[in-house]
């Protein structure tokens, strides 16, 4: 198992390389970004905002995340590698030099200052899952240093949005519902959905460099 998933990370590195490079052409612009974010604050400036679809949960935090992933998410929604009806909605209106701008907006949204402090350590039983899982060897230190830009942060996040995150990708053959990421997808369906939510709630106890920041006229 350890050598497939090495096998596994080895090829995602690869592909994320590859969509990293293709990006570098596009630089972010946040000034630019700033004024295209209409679509977004009305769910992710607003602290204790949830999504009722497919269940109810709270949106993710993005002030302070990889500006590369938030392109590189975008882009999954745009090709329907991510089927959220809302965000594939969106994500059909944007072009890459848009993607870009907002990517560089939210990454440095609230100049947000990097953890420092020393990582909680899980118990006995999420270490294990963590382990099997090698959650480590992508998302990096305390889950807020991932080994590249286009891996999302997840110190911090909701855990409800991340146990929802982690359970589609075990979703497959739904038109509305779940993500395609082979990588992701063969971690996740080692878990149950119990142990995806102790590993969830764990990631959410961190520290984290991610966080809601309110636009003037939600305050």
């Amino acid at each position: 198992m350890n050598k497939l998933l090495n096998s596994m990370f080895a090829l995602a590195v690869a592909s994320v390389t590859a969509v990293s490079v293709h990006a570098q052409e596009i630089k972010g612009d946040a000034k630019a970004g700033e004024q295209k974010i209409a679509m977004c604050i009305g769910c992710h400036s607003i602290h204790g905002y949830k999504s009722s679809f497919p269940e109810v949960y709270s949106v993710p935090k993005i002030s302070g995340q990889n500006g590369k992933y938030i392109v590189a998410s975008l882009n999954a929604y745009k090709k329907g590698e991510r089927k959220h009806p809302t965000m594939r909605g969106i994500a059909d209106t944007l072009t890459e030099q848009d993607m870009a701008d907002l990517g560089a907006y939210y990454e440095q949204h609230g100049n947000i200052q990097p953890v420092t402090k020393t990582p909680k350590a899980p118990d006995a039983k999420v270490a294990a899952l963590l382990q099997k899982g090698a959650c480590l060897s992508c998302h990096g230190d305390n889950f807020s240093k991932p080994i590249d830009p286009s891996y999302p942060k997840l110190a911090g996040q909701h855990k409800d949005f991340l146990f929802v995150a982690l359970k589609s990708y075990k979703v497959e053959n739904q038109s509305t519902w779940g993500r395609n990421n082979g990588v992701m997808g063969g971690i996740a369906k080692q878990f149950t959905n119990a142990e995806l939510k102790a590993i969830s709630a764990y990631i959410a106890s961190l520290d984290g460099e991610m966080k809601v920041i309110p636009q003037s006229r939600f305050r």
